[in-house]
C-alpha cells in the first residue's frame, strides 16, 4: 500500500498514536522531517536500513 499527501513546512503526519511526522523546512532539493516516536521504534534513512539488512542477511549466511 502507498499513501501520497501532500503537505506544507509545519504541517504533520499521524501514523498510529504514537508517531507523529512534521515537515520542518522545504528547499534546495530537500525535505526536512521530524519525527516523534516512542524509543522502541526504530527509525532510519532507506540507505541505512538497507545496509543494516544487507549485514543480517550476510551473517545468516555466515559471511562476515
Amino acid at each position: 500500500m502507498s499513501l501520497h499527501i501532500s503537505r506544507s513546512t509545519g504541517e504533520s503526519i499521524q501514523i498510529s498514536d504514537d508517531i507523529k511526522v512534521t515537515v520542518t523546512s522545504i528547499g534546495g532539493g530537500q525535505v526536512k522531517l521530524a519525527i516523534s516516536a516512542p524509543n522502541d521504534v526504530k527509525v532510519y534513512r532507506e540507505e541505512i536500513y538497507l545496509r543494516i539488512e544487507a549485514g543480517k542477511a550476510k551473517e545468516a549466511l555466515g559471511e562476515h
